[in-house]
């Protein structure tokens, strides 16, 4: 005997809702996870009327979603926003240049404005050359750091008021319990904010950030969107990969520890006498950073002279020798090439 929908109690359910656990139709079931999205908007005041927003767009499952969702409550309930998408191309053959086609055909679907800016035009190098010549082990550092800088350069080139990113609970969890296994205190107070605001950067906000991975999931499959859902091909030795395998461990015992988790790094607390790092600008680029150095710097020097380790780690003290450009020592040299086999 079929199950009928918990909300309308007519039509016959098609899904159980991972974060609740109601039985809804597919109606019920977009209207429940748009409305949802919607309050977070009004709640959080993530935007104000007349805005100009970049929406991060992967061609993957959660910016699809993303770009869909607030494009339709924008018109329903009139926002008054500019929508416009934005893309970072890192450079990595089969893979990023087949999610940029499925992000190119988001855009005629959606009738939004694209601006595609590559690690090649912003760093000269691609993924492909820094993977070729840094290895698989820590070449997601590299994408990491290089893609932060490279979409806000992208914002500020479309002159946006904000950037709006596809994080999703899962991420969010999966974040706090890296940063937690790390030791970044740092990063561990502000990964659970839903939106983030640093001195001379401009703002992004998570509308996604309590969506359940699954339920966007539904949400894409049901509303027959189109997305890209290969992984990348540098990604299986991430860090990012143990901790959602941990997480995932965690859920299947407790459906609820997503949202546990996250709520334990929303109400953390931190001692006074905590030293935080304080946030200044890169001498060299501009852009923000805790160091005389920005992160992407200093990979980029390093990259530059055939020591890509040298913004693997803790190198602080090599920084104002690379200010004044001075050479360093044979010794510190062979710390910080690679290693052939």
């Amino acid at each position: 005997m079929p199950v009928h929908c918990s909300c309308c109690d007519k039509n016959a359910a098609v899904l159980r809702r991972p974060k609740t656990g109601h039985t809804l139709c597919k109606e019920c079931f977009f209207w429940a996870f748009e409305e949802e999205t919607h309050q977070m908007i009004v709640s959080a005041k993530l935007f104000q009327k007349g805005e100009t927003i970049g929406i991060g767009a992967s061609g993957g499952k959660d910016s699809t979603v993303l770009a869909h969702i607030l494009k339709v409550l924008n018109d329903r309930y009139n926002y008054g926003l500019n929508l416009m998408l934005l893309s970072v191309d890192e450079g990595i053959s089969g893979y990023r240049d087949d999610s940029l086609e499925t992000v190119k055909r988001n855009q005629q679907q959606y009738d939004l404005p694209l601006k595609i800016v590559s690690y090649e035009e912003l760093y000269g190098w691609t993924m492909d050359q820094i993977v070729r010549k840094v290895g698989l082990k820590n070449n997601c550092t590299f994408c990491g750091v290089f893609r932060r800088q490279a979409l806000d350069r992208g914002a500020m080139m479309l002159k946006v008021d904000k950037v709006c990113t596809g994080h999703n609970a899962d991420d969010i969890a999966e974040t706090v319990l890296m940063n937690f296994l790390r030791g970044d205190v740092a990063r561990l107070r502000r990964c659970t904010a839903i939106t983030t605001d640093s001195e001379g950067a401009i703002p992004r906000c998570k509308p996604l950030k309590y969506a359940y991975e699954k339920e966007i999931v539904l949400y894409a499959y049901f509303k027959k969107l189109d997305y890209f859902s290969t992984e990348c091909v540098y990604s299986p030795n991430a860090y990012r990969g143990y901790a959602r395998a941990f997480l995932k461990d965690l859920e299947s015992i407790r459906p609820s520890a997503i949202m546990d988790v996250i709520h334990s790094g929303e109400n953390l607390s931190v001692k006074e006498d905590v030293k935080m790092p304080r946030q200044g600008t890169c001498t060299r680029c501009g852009y923000i950073s805790s160091q005389e150095l920005c992160k992407a710097c200093v990979l980029l020097e390093g990259l530059n002279r055939g020591l890509p380790k040298l913004g693997i780690g803790k190198h602080a003290k090599l920084h104002n020798r690379l200010l004044n450009k001075e050479p360093l020592t044979e010794a510190e040299m062979k710390k910080l090439r690679p290693v052939d086999f």
